[in-house]
């Protein structure tokens, strides 16, 4: 694993950096430029019906050479290209593949390995290393925003992923606050006038996030999103399309392999923040299933989690102070309300449009999310754990 992945004490901005990802490599190789060619070419050959015949007639050597190379940045992107053609190869078609071709497998499991996350379409690959500003003097914005890599295109696929990036950036300073508080706890030194400058971050962070959020139904139909945009980012645990999971072609023993699909259970703000505000989720299967989420994060990230958990203690901390006490209740709220938002849209956008279906769609089962779960059940929980954190004044 590349040392640099862990996490950097001295340089923490938050989940999505300061600098886009890479879109392109440059000076590529024949199978560099081949990778990218498919990649760009997802949409048309899904249209077509081609995806599979494509990625097929490559060798099974492809992409064989040393990674050694690659820096971080361009490993992230490469685990990107292969994550939406593993998953286009997949859900494809008609009748999901139960084994992944060689020429991918091979190649994407050793750029996981690297990169310390598992070879399934993750948040991660999905989401925070899949962007691009347009106008590069611009700051990130839902204006500013494009994708580098999509299934089908279109504004509704789009929209849903910037909305997601656009969170990611706005709460940069709720995670830089909650490690500040960590750090200071951790030094013995957290007076109360730096904890109020910091609560009041993360509070009119969230309200920027939450204020995003709410612009979901804007340009992405509920629709649309159930029939276009989610058959692709399903995974295969849990999920009765591939009851047996997937098969890696002449890797891993070829024994099925079960991962669970991209969520944005795997994005890291909230955990931070259920850390830092000291939230308990009960020890249940909802609670295995959101430590289990964290091995689907990059390992830096996982390493910030645990950090702020180890050294937080805002919730004992704040409780003989009436200002701070408030304000610790009002970041709470403003994760409740990010989760209630989060409860309503998987009613409008998977429970009602599976109710309204009568056809079994291409990514699996109508009943579950994409990270293989009944979500109704486990986000009111988890909204439910937040809300019993406040202080009762």
């Amino acid at each position: 694993m590349l040392s640099h992945l862990q996490l950097d004490k001295e340089n923490v901005h938050g989940f999505i950096g300061s600098n886009q990802p890479l879109r392109y490599l440059s000076n590529k190789n024949e199978d560099e430029q081949i990778l990218e060619d498919l990649a760009c070419s997802i949409p048309k050959l899904l249209l077509t019906n081609k995806i599979r015949k494509q990625i097929d007639s490559l060798p099974e050597t492809f992409f064989s050479h040393d990674l050694s190379k690659y820096s971080e940045a361009e490993l992230r992107l490469l685990n990107v290209q292969f994550s939406f053609l593993a998953h286009a190869y997949v859900w494809g078609d008609l009748v999901p593949s139960k084994i992944l071709c060689k020429s991918l497998a091979a190649p994407w499991i050793k750029i996981s390995k690297i990169l310390g996350r598992p070879p399934v379409l993750s948040y991660a690959s999905y989401c925070l290393d899949n962007w691009h500003k347009i106008n590069q003097d611009e700051s990130v914005n839902l204006d500013n925003v494009a994708l580098n890599y999509n299934f089908l295109g279109g504004i509704d696929e789009d929209w849903f992923v910037t909305i997601h990036v656009c969170i990611e950036h706005a709460a940069n300073k709720a995670i830089q606050s909650a490690f500040k508080i960590a750090a200071e706890f951790e030094n013995k030194q957290c007076d109360h006038g730096f904890l109020k400058n910091e609560l009041t971050s993360i509070k009119e962070s969230m309200l920027e996030v939450n204020h995003i959020f709410r612009k979901m139904p804007e340009k992405c139909d509920p629709y649309i999103y159930y029939h276009r945009v989610r058959p692709y980012i399903f995974g295969w645990k849990n999920n009765p399309a591939l009851p047996d999971g997937l098969i890696y072609e002449s890797c891993l023993e070829e024994k099925p392999q079960l991962f669970r699909g991209e969520t944005g259970a795997q994005s890291s703000i909230v955990p931070t923040l259920d850390a830092l505000l000291n939230v308990e989720h009960e020890k249940d299967e909802l609670r295995e299933y959101l430590d289990e989420m964290k091995s689907y994060m990059p390992p830096s990230h996982i390493e910030l989690i645990k950090y702020v958990e180890d050294h937080s203690n805002v919730k004992d901390e704040v409780i003989n102070n009436k200002e701070l006490m408030t304000l610790y209740n009002e970041c709470c709220q403003e994760i409740s309300i990010f989760r209630s938002q989060h409860l309503r849209y998987a009613a409008d956008y998977i429970h009602n449009q599976s109710t309204k279906s009568t056809l079994f769609g291409s990514g699996g089962s109508k009943v579950r999310g994409t990270g293989g779960t009944p979500f109704m059940k486990y986000l009111r929980k988890h909204r439910d754990e937040t809300d019993s954190s406040k202080h009762k004044k």
